[in-house]
């Protein structure tokens, strides 16, 4: 019988990974990775290490996850090395306990390796700390992937009036509804909101509002996923922290001069 690492390859930036994921990555006879995983991560593989892209596109996530299960149990018991390599965190938003679940029912030895998400680093990479003394001393990872009227078990009320900060993952599409929502419960219109588009990555992108403006903003600059929301009084803190897209514009600038 072989083995399952399930593994956390971080929010993007291939640095970010830690050192127990990236030696599952070394170790591995396979490796069924995701779209958003970082490719240079699967540089560290070895030279007849299986990759196996197992990437979801809308409408078929479904289909593809059976087929993950089914790969995990098949090469389990082939007796190899097999690292799933998902990104920012296996066990939020990234349906790494539902994997889990498979492999214990099917006898084979797993470890989980936990990563960096993105609810936290995006904002980090974008000079917004989730937590601050001044500003928020409570912070909430939520899904944006919703529809109005339809699976939504969202304790809005709670969000609205209870935790200082929420970073909402995958929930572009649905920003509209969650910005009406979060208001019609009572958040102040005026509260900031930041959306960070490929966070800690080179294509990093920030963009800021509030509640109130942040929908009109998000369509003028054509923001789409990935990108986290990030809704709290911490957003003010990027005026004064904001480091990462700083250095990379001025990175870009030393390039060129040196040309």
């Amino acid at each position: 019988m072989g083995k399952v690492y399930i593994v956390g390859a971080g929010p993007g930036d291939p640095n970010l990974i830690t050192l127990k994921g990236l030696k599952c990555i070394q170790e591995a006879d396979v490796i069924l990775y995701d779209r958003l995983v970082n490719k240079e991560l699967l540089e560290y593989a070895k030279p007849d290490a299986e990759l196996i892209f197992v990437g979801k596109l809308p409408n078929y996530h479904g289909v593809i996850q059976d087929r993950i299960h089914q790969l995990l149990v098949l090469h389990g018991r082939q007796g190899k090395v097999v690292t799933r390599l998902k990104g920012g965190d296996p066990f939020v938003f990234g349906r790494g306990a539902e994997e889990a679940e498979v492999l214990a029912e099917a006898k084979i030895p797993f470890e989980i390796v936990p990563g960096i998400t993105s609810g936290i680093a995006a904002p980090a990479y974008a000079g917004i700390p989730v937590t601050h003394r001044d500003h928020a001393s409570s912070f909430a990872i939520v899904t944006g992937h919703m529809r109005e009227g339809k699976d939504d078990s969202i304790k809005w009320d709670a969000l609205a009036n209870g935790i200082d900060t929420l970073a909402i993952y995958m929930g572009v599409g649905n920003l509209p509804y969650i910005c009406a929502q979060l208001t019609n419960h009572g958040r102040d219109k005026s509260t900031p909101v930041a959306l960070i588009h490929w966070g800690t990555t080179a294509a990093q992108q920030t963009v800021t509002g509030t509640l109130e403006t942040i929908v009109q903003i998000v369509k003028n600059e054509k923001i789409q996923n990935p990108s986290m929301i990030v809704v709290g009084e911490v957003v003010k803190v990027r005026d004064k922290i904001q480091w990462f897209e700083k250095q990379s514009y001025f990175n870009q600038l030393a390039q060129e001069v040196s040309v």
